[in-house]
């Protein structure tokens, strides 16, 4: 369920000092606030708090690679006023690689399979991938829990279900439970293995965000500043030229 496929690297770090801590507090502080789902203290949310806690290797590499993106994505989350939760969503997805891909075709920090993303408006060709557009794959899938959140009423844990195993899966685990007269919460539904797993994951390492020190780990800061910008361009432009106008390193 957690595969960490990243190459081995150094933590992405800020040095306490810098100006950048100084002048704005980092994402995990922005994100706090605006934490409101419940069930992190579940009985089966349990043994991924306790997975994330004995692993700051595999935080750290996360949050390195999570550093370019997850300030855009929790703005666009905190836009739609949606659970800030959300944006921790491709941790378990897929830990914040863009080319990570599933055996199942999923793609993307979001996972998309090839048909979900072309209804939620990706565009897959043989020179460009959506999935792995950091924007619009993100624009995607908000767009897509949006309408699994009104499909359940609001329900996240119900939205999420159905973000991993489809929301066909979910509706009738919902009407058999609500036929027999069973309460139809996320936690009551009778649902594939890797589902009644999915949700714990999100939760932990919301827990484990909100609340670093009680598990003794450390999250290395990542300033809650934009970090990317868009350029449009006329026609196709050489990567090793656009990396010398913008003077970063062609890598």
């Amino acid at each position: 369920l957690h595969p960490d496929r990243g190459a081995e690297s150094a933590p992405n770090t800020f040095p306490a000092n810098s100006a950048a801590t100084h002048a704005v507090a980092d994402v995990w502080a922005a994100m706090r606030p605006r934490f409101s789902m419940p069930g992190r203290d579940h009985a089966r949310v349990q043994f991924s708090k306790a997975w994330y806690a004995k692993r700051q290797d595999y935080l750290d590499r996360t949050i390195e690679r999570a550093a370019p993106y997850l300030h855009y994505i929790v703005e666009e989350v905190e836009r739609r006023n949606m659970p800030s939760e959300l944006a921790l969503l491709p941790f378990v997805e897929s830990a914040f690689q863009p080319l990570s891909n599933s055996h199942a075709s999923a793609a993307g920090i979001w996972q998309f399979i090839p048909s979900t993303a072309r209804h939620y408006g990706l565009k897959l060709n043989w020179w460009y991938d959506g999935r792995r557009d950091i924007q619009a794959s993100t624009t995607a899938a908000l767009d897509y829990l949006q309408t699994l959140g009104d499909q359940f009423n609001g329900d996240w844990q119900l939205a999420l279900a159905a973000y991993n195993a489809g929301e066909g899966t979910v509706q009738r685990a919902v009407d058999r439970n609500r036929a027999a007269r069973k309460p139809i919460d996320y936690w009551s539904l009778k649902l594939p293995k890797e589902t009644r797993a999915y949700v714990p994951w999100l939760l932990a390492i919301s827990e484990i965000v909100a609340n670093p020190a009680k598990y003794n780990v450390t999250l290395n800061s990542i300033p809650d500043v934009p970090y990317m910008a868009t350029i449009t361009t006329d026609s196709q432009i050489d990567l090793a030229l656009a990396a010398e106008l913008a003077e970063v390193p062609l890598e």
